[in-house]
């Protein structure tokens, strides 16, 4: 299926009659991906199976108001992303309890790298979207949907030199960005 298949299943999503079968279709199509990306974050296949499925479940209570202006399944990976990292976080929260100084101090400063790291995504969030239309296209089909250079130009229509170009005009723009941070 093409992206332009994948914004049809969305949109049939906010249709009572073919919600169900949109619904059961993006599942089939994106639940390995969305458990992949969350296994690399949490390495353990059945917490990762039921994160993917609440990334599913949520999709489906939200169908109504879904707006999703990348690709769709980049989109589905983030979410699957953000559960994972929201799962270790409330996770995090229940060895606070402990009495223990060097649990809290641990805690403490990994809750540190989380802020951190969840500033620096959203600064690298901020600059992707802050690219040119076209730039951000080839870029997100480079780097969440993993297509290769040559396959990007094909879906495109432009040059594989064109793609090269706005590939390095985004790691420029999303290096400074990276480097205003530190």
């Amino acid at each position: 299926m093409t992206d332009n298949t994948d914004r049809n299943i969305i949109s049939l999503l906010n249709e009572p009659s073919s919600a169900e079968s949109a619904a059961e279709a993006l599942f089939k199509k994106y639940y390995s991906d969305v458990c992949y990306a969350v296994y690399r974050i949490i390495p353990d296949v059945a917490r990762s199976e039921d994160i993917a499925q609440e990334v599913f479940l949520e999709i489906w209570r939200k169908k109504d108001t879904l707006n999703i202006k990348t690709s769709v399944k980049a989109y589905l990976k983030r979410a699957g992303v953000n559960k994972a990292l929201n799962y270790i976080r409330a996770n995090k929260v229940k060895f606070e309890d402990d009495d223990s100084y060097e649990m809290q101090t641990l805690s403490i400063r990994d809750h540190s790298s989380d802020i951190e790291a969840q500033d620096l995504q959203n600064i690298v969030d901020e600059a992707i979207e802050s690219l040119p239309p076209k730039c951000r296209t080839v870029f997100s089909l480079s780097r969440f949907e993993e297509l290769s250079y040559k396959e990007i130009a094909e879906k495109l229509d432009i040059s594989v030199k064109t793609v090269e170009n706005q590939i390095g005009k985004a790691l420029k723009i999303l290096r400074l960005a990276v480097e205003a941070y530190k």
